[in-house]
């Protein structure tokens, strides 16, 4: 089972692209989950979700600690909060960043990506929505679900919620993402 946690704040859409992992690897024909957690928070508070996908049913509903993957859409939670509890050796990490890894993470000496998904967010969309460019990075960097799933889940997702203008929008931006990210 592989297992990420996604760190941000709340508005910036980590539940909702927990639920677009999810959905595009369900349609990739894996098994997935996916869920927050928070309490009573407020927009700008730190939030938490997790997503799990696996080859077969999964039992287990609890926290991810021992994530394989962290996504940070907030480099700044990671001075305030402990993003990096759990890691280990071989965990992969994207931040929302346009910085070197090694000026935003450079307590962690495995795999970090910085993804500038919030640039790729302003060009593309024309706010500071990034979890669709976050999920085009995250597709192409781990290989766990397909473009075109990804795409199919930001229009399942976001289709019913959001004109057709804004859901095109946000599939620009995660192919975007997904072009530009080097592995």
């Amino acid at each position: 089972m592989t297992q990420i946690r996604i760190h941000g704040r709340g508005g910036q859409g980590n539940v909702t692209l927990a639920e677009l992992i999810a959905m595009a690897s369900f349609y990739d024909g894996k098994f997935s989950q996916a869920f927050p957690s928070f309490g009573v928070e407020r927009q700008g508070a730190p939030v938490v979700a997790f997503t799990k996908i696996a080859d077969s049913f999964i039992r287990d509903r609890q926290q991810i600690y021992t994530p394989d993957y962290i996504i940070i859409l907030d480099p700044s939670l990671i001075k305030t909060v402990p993003v990096l509890e759990g890691v280990k050796k071989n965990t992969i990490i994207l931040i929302n960043s346009n910085k070197l890894h090694k000026q935003v993470c450079p307590v962690y000496t495995g795999k970090v990506y910085c993804v500038p998904v919030f640039d790729i967010a302003m060009k593309v969309i024309g706010k500071p929505i990034i979890n669709t460019a976050m999920l085009g990075a995250f597709a192409k960097i781990s290989g766990l679900i397909s473009l075109d799933s990804a795409r199919k889940s930001i229009e399942e997702n976001l289709g019913e919620k959001y004109a057709k203008e804004v859901v095109e929008k946000n599939i620009q931006a995660l192919k975007v993402a997904f072009k530009e990210i080097k592995k």
